[in-house]
């Protein structure tokens, strides 16, 4: 592959500071078509600490074959490798999405579900709320972000930030109880969260555990489980439970304060549950993934991460939202191969052309997959820093008729 000096990036320095004095220099190879409107192409940069590996998507949401959704597995507490979901919904491309319920070292004999941080929307349905900011995994967030902002498209077909807050509330003759989760692995304290069949199998204990400073924090003793079918209240219960979610029901889960409401209602009372995301774009999100701001406004914002070195996603916006840019490092480090930092990342995201971009699950999670276009399927594009694809929860996914053209430059 021939590499063409391509633009030249000023060093990390310090969050809202001066740059280093060392410049970072950007070779990017050309661009192959995957489909109509979606292109891919690597890059090399070097930085004063070595050469840094990556892949793009440059997505074009004025061709009107082109769109972008969710992946997901089926179920919010759920995991799978990128180019399985990739390949399972006919995306022509993909990157991983968000950050999720990893692991949960910290609560022995509570399992960990998988599900991601923020909220999420998939083809208008809204899946599930954000978790609070201090139950989040992934690296510190800016000053101003929080778990609810989001990167989406618009019913207007053009992707922005944004930032979804859940309006939620659940009626019972005891009287109006508000909801303040939906599908999410944790719960405020003193919390309801409604539990759909989007929901899936996984345990619901997570989603007492920890406070909302506190992700390690243990799990609270006081908690309370009901089981609303058909508007009606089934069961009251102590301990959340697991197993899915029937069509048709809504199991709410209660700690603290929020168990004390639910233990008031009783079997066969008439309950209503409601609930939406609230945006403040101009039109309704048909896709979100959560993640948080790295640059606004064609700046880096302040107060990234200037010194922990990782391999990292991003997905980045340009042309007023008419442009979709999607990247993730080569994991393959080593032997002068190296990452970035949290605040590297907005400035490559920036020189790129996003003005506004949010930073995606990195490390062992970044993988970018295409259609290779000759009949073979999914091909992923960098090299996972495990070795092989981390089931994730989420992926962003892009889609576009018609076969790839392979071997198609710009």
């Amino acid at each position: 592959m021939v590499w063409v000096a391509w633009l030249v990036l000023a060093g990390a320095g310090t969050a809202g500071g001066a740059p280093a004095a060392a410049a970072s220099v950007l070779h990017r190879s050309g661009a192959v078509t995957v489909a109509p409107g979606v292109t891919y192409g690597a890059f090399l940069m070097t930085v004063p600490r070595g050469v840094v590996h990556g892949h793009l998507l440059t997505v074009d949401l004025t061709e009107p074959r082109v769109s972008v959704d969710l992946l997901y597995p089926g179920a919010v507490g759920a995991r799978s490798p990128v180019s399985v979901l990739a390949a399972a919904s006919g995306a022509v491309a993909a990157v991983n999405g968000d950050f999720f319920n990893i692991d949960e070292r910290q609560h022995p004999g509570v399992e960990a579900t998988g599900a991601p941080v923020g909220p999420a929307v998939a083809s208008g349905r809204q899946l599930k709320g954000a978790v609070p900011d201090g139950q989040r995994f992934g690296p510190v967030m800016p000053p101003g972000a929080t778990t609810e902002d989001v990167l989406g498209v618009g019913a207007d077909h053009r992707a922005r930030l944004d930032r979804l807050t859940l309006r939620g509330v659940v009626l019972a003759p005891e009287g109006m109880l508000p909801l303040s989760g939906v599908n999410q692995y944790a719960l405020p304290v003193d919390g309801i969260g409604a539990y759909t069949a989007r929901w899936g199998p996984a345990s619901r204990m997570r989603a007492t555990c920890g406070t909302d400073s506190d992700r390690a924090a243990p799990c609270s003793p006081d908690t309370a489980e009901v089981t609303v079918r058909y508007g009606r209240v089934v069961a009251v219960g102590g301990l959340p439970g697991a197993g899915g979610v029937a069509r048709g029901s809504v199991v709410l889960v209660g700690r603290e304060e929020g168990a004390r409401r639910l233990r008031a209602l009783h079997v066969g009372e008439p309950v209503r549950v409601g609930y939406r995301l609230v945006g403040r774009g101009p039109a309704p999100l048909r896709f979100a993934v959560g993640g948080f701001p790295i640059v606004r406004d064609a700046e880096p914002v302040a107060g990234l991460d200037t010194v922990t070195v990782a391999v990292r996603t991003s997905a980045g916006i340009g042309d007023g939202g008419r442009v979709l840019y999607l990247l993730a490092l080569d994991g393959a480090l080593g032997q002068g191969r190296t990452g970035l930092t949290v605040r590297e990342l907005a400035e490559l995201m920036d020189e790129l052309g996003a003005r506004d971009a949010v930073n995606l699950d990195g490390g062992g999670s970044s993988t970018l997959v295409t259609d290779d276009g000759d009949g073979g399927g999914i091909t992923v594009r960098n090299h996972p820093s495990g070795g092989a694809e981390r089931p994730v929860p989420n992926a962003v996914g892009v889609f576009s008729p018609g076969r790839p053209l392979e071997g198609s430059r710009l």
